[in-house]
């Protein structure tokens, strides 16, 4: 009986671990939260949803008994719009945009906060936060001088030290990022991607968690202020896509989407006159082979089961910023004035 047990337990986390087959049909959305807000960055857990937000808004949901914590950060009479957030096991960080440029770091409850990163320049706009583990960490923002702004911890949050424009690729005029859902910044094992837009549209590459870099072309549209790559996400080391557009014309559905499966070196347009306009987030369906991708943004919610070579759409609902999986099946979404479960089902 013991054998058959653990034989049976066995069958059951291969199972849940095989790379799925099915495909999605349809989405099934459950609010968790209205209000007037809007929520760009959230960071999730199997239980637990951790959100930053505009008007000085930081909040978390348990999604086992929808218990609802939301706290504003007052400094001085600034008005704080955070659109970075990332978690480590104890701790949460969020990052504002604009000047002056503040991180702060919570306990995962939220009732105890410290401010470990003050910036102050007219030109400091923070886009993206990520944590390679415990201990080291990045923040990616629009150029001061002619690179990205790169701020890396590796103290656990501690404290966060400005990476030297000597040590980085130089930007062309015009090149920064986009705050829009915080995807500029996807991590895999030690190697980390970071995506532009602007007047160029590319992709800085670190193979070892921000020591050094290289910087790749991309097919994305660009050559103007709001056009460019405004999300990604790697399925592993090799397999990624980058999509966004031109946020002035979102329904505008070519130069907007591409497939790379070297790791980022070259990418390949697809779907063109294809499925979505305008994305603000795309990312992989977990244990999906790469394959399967999900994206929001001004066209609505959209279902690729082809790596992105075409596109079906499961929602209207234009109004949703970022999303994050939590299981093969299961999403939380966010954005204007709502949070959502998304729930697929499949074939």
């Amino acid at each position: 009986m013991k054998k058959l047990t653990i034989l049976l337990l066995l069958s059951v986390i291969f199972l849940s671990c095989k790379p799925s087959q099915v495909s999605f049909t349809s989405v099934k959305i459950d609010t968790l939260l209205i209000n007037k807000i809007s929520i760009r960055p959230i960071t999730v857990s199997a239980d637990k949803v951790w959100y930053a937000a505009d008007k000085n808004r930081v909040g978390s949901i348990n999604l086992k008994d929808s218990r609802k914590l939301e706290r504003s950060i007052m400094k001085d009479s600034l008005k704080l719009e955070f659109r970075s957030i990332a978690q480590t096991s104890n701790s949460i960080f969020i990052v504002n945009v604009g000047n002056p440029a503040l991180i702060y770091k919570f306990s995962k409850d939220l009732l105890i906060k410290k401010l470990v990163y003050e910036e102050h320049n007219p030109k400091v706009f923070y886009d993206s936060m990520q944590f390679w583990n415990d201990q080291e960490g990045i923040v990616v923002g629009d150029p001061i001088d002619n690179c990205l702004s790169i701020l890396i911890t590796r103290d656990g949050g501690t404290t966060w030290n400005k990476v030297s424009c000597n040590s980085l690729p130089q930007v062309e005029e015009g090149e920064a990022a986009f705050a829009a859902s915080n995807t500029n910044i996807v991590i895999k094992g030690n190697t980390t991607w970071i995506v532009s837009g602007g007047k160029k549209s590319r992709v800085f590459i670190s193979p070892d968690k921000g020591i050094t870099w290289k910087v790749y072309n991309t097919p994305i549209i660009q050559g103007e202020t709001m056009t460019g790559i405004f999300t990604a996400d790697f399925y592993n080391n090799k397999i990624g896509f980058i999509a966004g557009g031109n946020y002035e014309k979102p329904q505008q559905n070519f130069g907007n989407k591409a497939l790379t499966t070297n790791g980022g070196k070259t990418w390949k347009l697809v779907a063109e006159n294809q499925g979505f306009g305008y994305a603000s987030c795309i990312q992989y369906v977990p244990n999906s082979n790469g394959k399967q991708l999900v994206s929001v943004g001004a066209s609505g919610l959209y279902y690729s089961k082809d790596s992105g070579k075409s596109w079906q759409q499961l929602s209207t609902d234009a109004s949703l910023y970022t999303l994050r999986f939590i299981d093969n099946f299961t999403a939380i979404a966010a954005g204007k004035d709502k949070m959502v479960k998304l729930v697929f089902s499949a074939r």
